[in-house]
């Protein structure tokens, strides 16, 4: 049974897929691949998005956290150095279905901050961050983010264009922030980088002031992966 559960984990890192797909990627019968994605996906192991596709879950990232993680190691390094030049927080933040989770922060030393603890999840409809992370997410991700979000799809058409994303006072009263995205080695893209800060400071028009410094950040990122 542990074969075939490691099966169901392969067919689905793949590319995401519903059961007939499953069923024809393992070739297990219908009944029991069901079975094993239901219960991977309680252990968290798997994840259904909104288009009723398996795909995997946050506990394989989190079993998998003493790995080296290239992403994680360039953060270490590039975001101190945004930190420095903006004198702002800077987060990075990955997608995990209908929310985004920071997994990477650096904070100014003193001063009036946005402090998100890494670990934290944050909703996908609203934020400089979410923008960038809706912007570059397949379709269905989209419409479902879209829904509920304070933004429409003209904003995300935008992003895309402009390459960049600002929000002001729409995650958190008082707070703006300006994201970029960040891509791998093919170019997709993987996580969102952004500078945040209070609005009385940083203005409400972040991206004029940080987008050039941000997205210098987000290559260099993209250059170690």
């Amino acid at each position: 049974m542990l074969d075939k559960a490691v099966a169901v984990l392969q067919a689905v890192a793949k590319d995401p897929c519903g059961l007939a797909e499953l069923c024809s990627r393992t070739g297990l019968p219908r009944a029991t691949a069901h079975r094993l994605a239901v219960g991977l996906e309680v252990h968290r192991l798997l994840r259904r998005g909104s288009d009723g596709r398996w795909r995997p879950g946050a506990a394989l990232a989190e079993l998998a956290g003493g790995a080296t993680d290239p992403l994680l190691d360039a953060a270490a390094s590039v975001l101190p150095r945004l930190r420095d030049i903006t004198g702002e927080s800077v987060q990075l933040y990955r997608r995990d279905g209908m929310q985004r989770v920071c997994v990477s922060s650096a904070e100014p030393p003193s001063g009036l901050r946005d402090t998100v603890p890494v670990g934290s999840r944050l909703p996908m409809t609203a934020g400089s961050g979410a923008k960038v992370l809706a912007a570059w997410a397949d379709v269905n991700t989209q419409r479902a983010v879209l829904v509920d979000a304070v933004f429409g799809e003209r904003t995300l058409l935008e992003v895309r264009r402009r390459g960049w994303a600002q929000s002001v006072a729409e995650r958190e009263p008082g707070v703006a922030s300006v994201s970029a995205p960040v891509r791998d080695g093919t170019g997709t893209v993987v996580a969102a980088i952004s500078v945040s800060g209070p609005v009385d400071r940083i203005g409400r028009r972040p991206g004029a002031r940080w987008a050039a410094d941000l997205l210098a950040a987000a290559e260099a990122l993209q250059s170690r992966l």
